[in-house]
């Protein structure tokens, strides 16, 4: 039987956000998949040095980069030191993201802001940061991190909705202008996955409304980000990863 997992020997991957949770999974898929793996974190270096000490421990590369991903200038920082470690970026994960409760009464124009600065504002800086060395190479990924409250109500708020529906809506932008260059951009939108964030979820009971019966797992998310990594025929689509908690 053939083996379907892509073969990423040679490939740089960069994954914002890669300390922990879902971002932690994926670099360590991408690793095991062949990938120098870029870790990239703002706050957690421990949690991030321990993601580089996994993959070198199963005969991987990587290493941790600091950046507010937020933020232009360290932007540039970040991609010019990847670049300088291992060579430029081949699959682009931006994963980094914040969510922060508030209702309609206590959400603030500040928090609002922010929000889509972490959520939105940080996958277009990286993607235009990456892209030139992708269409260059005719070949790249770029995998957006959604959710399902790009589509549904969601538990943590309008400003976090906001941020994810613009998430997926930038993703087919840009997969229809690069497309035909070699480059794949594709959003996957995790439901209820049982990571640290996941306190809200637990609270609501949410496992037990799903069809599946459980939270997701963090490892099942990165699955598929390594699935559309592999296919150069999926682009500008979103790929749900929700227990069933939509069809759409």
């Amino acid at each position: 039987m053939p083996d379907h997992s892509p073969s990423l020997n040679d490939r740089v991957a960069l994954v914002t956000g890669g300390s922990r949770g879902i971002g932690r999974a994926i670099a360590l898929a991408l690793a095991a998949a062949g990938a120098a793996v870029a870790v990239n974190y703002r706050q957690r270096e421990r949690e991030a040095a321990d993601v580089v000490a996994a993959i070198e421990q199963a005969g991987g590369r990587a290493f941790a980069v600091r950046a507010d991903v937020s933020v232009a200038a360290d932007v540039k920082t970040m991609i010019d030191e990847v670049t300088g470690r291992f060579g430029s970026v081949d699959v682009l994960v931006n994963n980094a993201g914040t969510g922060n409760v508030f209702d309609i009464d206590t959400l603030t124009e500040d928090e609002f802001d922010r929000t889509l600065a972490v959520n939105l504002k940080s996958a277009f800086l990286c993607t235009q940061a990456v892209l030139p060395a992708m269409r260059a190479k005719r070949w790249g990924r770029v995998v957006n991190l959604s959710s399902a409250a790009a589509r549904g109500p969601g538990l943590i708020g309008v400003h976090y909705n906001a941020s994810k529906a613009g998430l997926e809506g930038l993703t087919r932008g840009y997969a229809a202008r690069v497309a035909r260059e070699g480059v794949t951009v594709n959003a996957v939108a995790p439901g209820p996955i049982d990571t640290e964030m996941a306190g809200p979820l637990k609270a609501a009971n949410i496992a037990n409304k799903l069809p599946v019966g459980r939270l997701g797992e963090a490892d099942e998310v990165a699955e598929v980000v390594l699935m559309v990594v592999g296919n150069a025929f999926i682009t500008g689509q979103t790929i749900p990863v929700n227990g069933g908690v939509s069809f759409i």
